[in-house]
């Protein structure tokens, strides 16, 4: 029989806060994280995917352990984005919302400082937080962590490779005698030593069941494709999933930007995000993908990290990443809470040999797509070059008499005429042997 919040030991007040929010049965981490957080003093490095609820696990137990009467920082929660730490505070605001005693401040970067340091002159209990910010902070002398009593380092495998030097000034800012919580979702080298160096001797390690649901759900495919090819591909795989939301990654700010321009032109729904724009610009792209306003998101690694949201149908490798780790965190951005995705990895040829070493290294399977042939491809672009007029505004400002004497040469066509005639010139101008219908 599943175990209940309750035989955790989460008291009844969150209990009604997670019945009000239709959290029901925790999950694995769950149940192996909150017993040891909520009753014993030692530290904890738990070993969980992307979507297996790693904020809870570390979020409610601290919750309860907040004394309210205190009006000392007592824990600080770190993120390596703004998005993963926004997303954070939104989820512990809902978990106490029926404890008005405790106070929490989120203080990340993108934003305006001087509020979030009036903020942090009241009485804080506990601080979501982005590095770069909190240093900033802790620079200016704006935000006493010296009483901290638990650091909570969530995708930590992120941090210590992006953020190390930032990471570093922090934790020398903080107690030592802090409990601290380090959830991430591989175990690099870089994890191993962080645990080596910061954390007690006395460190329990638990895991999610890693066998099966960190890619439970997950249908990892590739495809190898020419140079030339690469963008026509993926604009073929994007027409078959139209109506469908997704995320495709690049290796760099500069593709992010180039392939975002070529979905545009193309009259995809899409945004872009990483970690150059505003963060007025990241929350109005994200609002518009939560809300599904827009289907597609081009991202970086590290921007992408936060975007939790359940029904992204399919992820999109444009770039073969660097680590293992980031292609662990870009494929579990789908098939969360239990759905179905797909995590495409677009290759060329010389790519073709690093598909194994990510099969030895993750314990997953990828399995060939077939590549779209020629025909298929030009039909794609001809559909791509048909919606373009479809969604092309009117040009009001082209003279009245002019568009008459046009519409004079198109009079005696019907509309299928025109199609068939504004087609066959397409396909001439283009260079393309339409093969006819038997």
């Amino acid at each position: 029989m599943p175990k209940k919040f309750s035989d955790l030991g989460i008291n009844t007040q969150l209990q009604q806060c997670l019945a009000d929010l239709q959290i029901s049965v925790p999950t694995d981490i769950q149940v192996k994280a909150i017993p040891i957080v909520l009753n014993q003093n030692d530290d904890i490095v738990a070993l969980a995917k992307t979507g297996t609820g790693k904020t809870v696990a570390f979020g409610l137990p601290l919750l309860q352990l907040i004394d309210t009467k205190n009006c000392d920082i007592q824990a600080l929660i770190l993120g390596p984005t703004r998005e993963l730490g926004q997303q954070i505070y939104a989820n512990l605001i809902s978990f106490s919302s029926d404890n008005t005693a405790i106070s929490i401040a989120s203080v990340c970067g993108g934003i305006p400082i001087k509020p979030q340091i009036e903020k942090l002159k009241t009485k804080i209990h506990i601080v979501v937080a982005t590095p770069g910010r909190l240093v900033d902070l802790i620079k200016r002398k704006a935000i006493n962590i010296k009483s901290l009593k638990y650091l909570v380092l969530d995708e930590a495998d992120e941090m210590v490779t992006a953020l190390k030097k930032d990471l570093d000034i922090i934790i020398e800012a903080i107690p030592k005698s802090r409990r601290t919580f380090l959830f991430t979702a591989t175990m690099p080298g870089t994890i191993k030593q962080l645990i080596q160096n910061y954390m007690s001797k006395h460190v329990i390690q638990v895991e999610a069941d890693m066998s099966t649901l960190g890619h439970q759900g997950i249908d990892h495919r590739f495809v190898v494709v020419e140079p030339i090819e690469k963008l026509e591909v993926l604009l073929h795989f994007l027409n078959s999933k139209e109506g469908q939301r997704g995320i495709i990654f690049c290796r760099t700010k500069a593709a992010v930007n180039k392939l975002a321009k070529k979905l545009a032109i193309n009259k995809f729904s899409s945004g872009a995000i990483h970690g150059s724009l505003t963060q007025g610009i990241r929350d109005r792209i994200m609002g518009q993908f939560r809300e599904g306003f827009i289907d597609i998101l081009v991202a970086t690694d590290l921007a992408a990290r936060g975007i939790d949201v359940k029904e992204i149908a399919y992820v999109v490798n444009y770039h073969l990443p660097d680590t293992y780790e980031a292609y662990v965190h870009r494929s579990g951005r789908t098939a969360r809470a239990g759905a179905k995705g797909l995590s495409l990895t677009i290759l060329q040829k010389e790519e073709v040999d690093d598909i194994a070493d990510f099969e030895k290294e993750l314990g997953i399977v990828f399995k060939p797509l077939k590549k779209a042939d020629a025909q298929s491809i030009a039909e794609n672009n001809a559909l791509l070059w048909a919606k373009k007029i479809f969604k092309t505004k009117p040009n009001h400002a082209i003279p009245t008499a002019f568009k008459k004497k046009i519409s004079t040469v198109f009079q005696h066509l019907t509309k299928e005429e025109l199609v068939e005639k504004i087609l066959a010139n397409y396909w001439t101008q283009n260079g393309t042997n339409q093969k006819s219908e038997k």
